[in-house]
């Protein structure tokens, strides 16, 4: 989505109006950009409305890097906050003495962090954005561990021919999973189970 609006009306203030309308805000919440000064043309011909554009205005206060660090504040760990952008989503690194606290088991606790932070920054945000949030680079390791995991539960099922049910996982995990045997021709993965007991199951492929 863009943050920002383009209005056409007879007048500059008609155009500003009609975008503070649209987008619900005050004219501080916003940076205008006069893209055309209307025309009156001749004899009706040629004329031109005015055009602006009206860019939304990014509060510090609620920014992803300023509410994570309350976050941190509030749960008693000092850390600083590195921002990137990748692939139009905003990728936060936390560095701080107790990177172990802050991922807990299977990285539970990260992803809880992740949650609270992207519900609190978008609540009230006109623009949505997914917010990703690390630590150590516990993530790429989470990921790589899985894959291989995978790779080898499809080994074994390859060799028995019997399915094989994995542990319970978080939907991010379980993804991680699907997407590590997508390509493997002889073997497919499912879920199943409800909430926290929910499961990738490897199964061997219908063989017709």
């Amino acid at each position: 989505m863009q943050n920002f609006i383009e209005t056409e009306a007879e007048t500059v203030e008609e155009a500003i109006d009609l975008a503070l309308s649209e987008l619900q805000v005050t004219q501080d919440d916003v940076n205008i950009i006069i893209l055309n000064e209307p025309t009156k043309g001749i004899l009706s011909f040629g004329a031109k409305p005015a055009k602006i554009r009206a860019a939304l205005k990014e509060d510090i206060s609620t920014s992803a890097e300023s509410v994570l660090k309350e976050i941190l504040t509030r749960i008693g760990i000092d850390g600083e906050i590195e921002s990137s952008q990748i692939d139009g989503s905003q990728h936060l690194n936390m560095i701080t003495d107790f990177p172990a606290l802050l991922i807990g088991k299977h990285g539970q606790t990260l992803d809880s962090i992740e949650r609270i932070l992207n519900c609190i920054v978008n609540k009230n945000a006109l623009v949505k954005k997914k917010i990703f949030v690390d630590t150590e680079g516990y993530r790429e390791r989470r990921e790589d561990s899985l894959s291989e995991l995978a790779h080898q539960i499809a080994s074994k099922v390859k060799r028995t021919r019997k399915d094989a049910v994995m542990s319970p996982m978080s939907a991010k995990d379980r993804r991680i999973v699907h997407l590590a045997l997508q390509s493997d021709d002889t073997v497919s993965t499912f879920s199943q189970g409800e909430g926290d007991f929910r499961r990738v199951v490897v199964t061997i492929q219908n063989e017709n």
